[in-house]
């Protein structure tokens, strides 16, 4: 028999689903991390995913980031396959999005195509990511998209 918790469980995956997310992000922009933020990076994103994933308002936009944000932690770690697979599923998310969010799916496989070695796949997700973010309508969220890409473009 499971036994109801004596607390809101829809204010606790509210609440862990944005903390655990930003936590992650924290670490992405640490200069340095030791091998035991990296795995508290991962399992951050995990968490936020799962909470996002128990939310009801939970939206292919959230699961698009969320799984941005995986294929990204991957690709600091030096995994490939692992940055591929979470930015395909980002991808798939993002399709019947506004730009922004294709455009950020677009990146996530530039970038894991472009660790990965494949430089062509990644010219090819970077040129779809470019012209997506020249339809984003938000100024500051396609100069974000646009400095992002710009970054990557430099680093082929």
């Amino acid at each position: 028999m499971t036994q109801e918790p004596d607390f809101d469980v829809a204010a606790a995956h509210r609440y862990f689903a944005a903390h655990c997310f930003n936590r992650a992000w924290d670490l992405i922009e640490k200069d340095k991390r030791t091998p035991a933020e990296d795995q508290m990076m991962v399992a951050l994103n995990q968490a936020s995913l799962f909470h996002w994933m128990n939310r009801p308002d939970c939206s292919d936009a959230r699961m698009s980031v969320g799984y941005w944000q995986a294929s990204r932690i991957q690709a600091l770690l030096g995994n490939p396959a692992e940055a591929q697979g979470n930015g395909e599923i980002c991808l798939s998310f993002s399709h019947d999005l506004e730009p922004f969010y294709l455009g950020y799916a677009h990146e996530a496989l530039a970038r894991s195509a472009s660790l990965g070695g494949d430089k062509a796949r990644a010219v090819e997700h970077l040129s779809r990511a470019e012209t997506q973010a020249a339809q984003v309508a938000e100024k500051r969220d396609r100069e974000l998209l646009v400095a992002h890409l710009a970054a990557l473009r430099s680093a082929l």
